[in-house]
């Protein structure tokens, strides 16, 4: 069991968090305001504008939730790299050299943990 008082990650950047927050709550407000796809036309191979609108959405917010993920998966891992010794800079430099590839010699595997 780990200790409380050793910390398990970095400083937090508050970028990515805040872009994930934004691409999140687009994908819930955009299908909530109803006003906006209120309507029969267009029509899509029959079907009213009204019904295929909301099913595009889901769609898209299952593309902005991925990218989401995938934002604060890398912030993560840039946190727990700045704890295991690399440093922060160190680790600013890895992601954004590529992220957790294991061919560059920093000791991780390709779920960013070390061997």
């Amino acid at each position: 069991m780990s200790d409380p008082d050793i910390p398990t990650r970095g400083p937090a950047k508050p970028v990515p968090y805040v872009i994930a927050g934004i691409l999140i709550a687009i994908a819930i407000i955009m299908p909530l305001i109803v006003p906006l796809y209120a309507f029969a036309e267009p029509t899509l191979w029959g079907m009213p504008f009204f019904y295929w609108y909301q099913l595009l959405w889901v769609f898209i917010a299952s593309g902005l939730l991925g990218i989401a993920y995938l934002i604060m998966r890398k912030e993560d891992r840039r946190r727990r790299q700045a704890v295991r010794g690399a440093g922060p800079q160190a680790a600013t430099a890895q992601t954004s050299a590529g992220d957790g590839d294991g061919a560059n010699g920093t000791g991780t595997d390709t779920e960013g943990d070390a061997r």
